[in-house]
């Protein structure tokens, strides 16, 4: 499976609610993975532009994606980003396949 990592915000509620009572939430984060049949590797707290990040492996179907998405909408967050990260084998393998279809491209304007 394709790792990505996501990165987004917690609501106000949220964050009142944590406040109220603050909890580790990276057991939730893990369960929502797993249920769709994924995997968390890391899951952490930011300060800056995002107030969380993690790393994961999920089923690459859109509608996984979607409902993940969709799912933790619903507990609190916002602003969600998510960018599927390959490894430097990965990304040659890929770069050497372009090179064949690039030849078969014709860019804009030309």
């Amino acid at each position: 499976m394709p790792l990505f990592i996501t990165r987004g915000n917690y609501t106000r509620e949220a964050i009142a609610g944590m406040t109220a009572k603050p909890e580790d939430r990276t057991e939730a984060v893990a369960k929502l993975l797993t249920a769709a049949g994924g995997k968390l590797h890391g899951y952490y707290m930011t300060f800056g532009e995002y107030d969380f990040l993690l790393v994961g492996e999920a089923p690459t179907e859109n509608d996984v994606l979607a409902a993940l998405i969709v799912a933790a909408g619903s507990g609190g967050v916002t602003n969600v980003n998510t960018t599927l990260a390959v490894t430097s084998a990965d990304a040659k393998a890929a770069f050497a396949k372009a090179n064949s279809l690039a030849a078969q491209f014709r860019a804009a304007g030309r």
